[in-house]
């Protein structure tokens, strides 16, 4: 497991340098994103990705590192927002969001340190093409909560699936990260 975790943080690294650069690039212009938006740009990058994954010809010369980026950082603002709510401006300094990046990926870590202890790290030996299927599925499940107002009757809330999103987008680049 301890692993595991450096090489969570070593992707984390990555998407948080990122999130830092685009928040000095744009400021914190996603602050006005509605959650369905933040889910509808999360199935944007997950269905380049299995795009990707069947497609032999690419146009643009990026491979599926980049869109597990984007959906990890996505679902961290989709997480920020549950938290903060919708603003109608920017209203976070660079240093702030980092606060709240840092809280929420803390938070998605230590559930990932938990569901691995008593699944016994078996994410190793799932296929990237199956992380990628799983995160579309965890899209397709809040898609009907958000068209259901938010309510559930015996199932994990929206926040619990942004978690497994990113949990599973950051198993994805640890695998991308050893083949290369």
């Amino acid at each position: 497991m301890q692993q595991t975790s450096e090489q969570y943080n070593a992707v984390v690294k990555i998407c948080r340098d990122l999130f830092l650069k685009k928040m000095k690039d744009y400021g914190s212009a996603w602050r006005i994103l509605r959650l369905p938006s933040l889910t509808d740009q999360i199935y944007i990058k997950a269905q380049r990705i299995r795009s990707l994954q069947q497609n032999k010809v690419r146009k643009v010369d990026e491979d599926e590192r980049a869109e597990f980026i984007g959906i990890i950082n996505y679902a961290i603002m989709a997480l920020i927002q549950l938290d903060k709510g919708i603003v109608d401006q920017p209203d976070l300094l660079p240093e702030e969001a980092l606060e709240l990046y840092d809280h929420r990926i803390a938070e998605t870590k230590s559930l990932m340190e938990d569901k691995n202890h008593d699944y016994g790290e078996a994410w190793r030996d799932i296929r990237v093409s199956s992380l990628t299927d799983l995160i579309i599925q965890k899209l397709l499940r809040v898609k009907q909560i958000e068209d259901n107002d938010g309510k559930t009757l015996v199932s994990e809330g929206i926040a619990a699936n942004y978690q497994d999103m990113i949990n599973y987008s950051i198993f994805a680049m640890i695998h991308l990260n050893h083949k290369s």
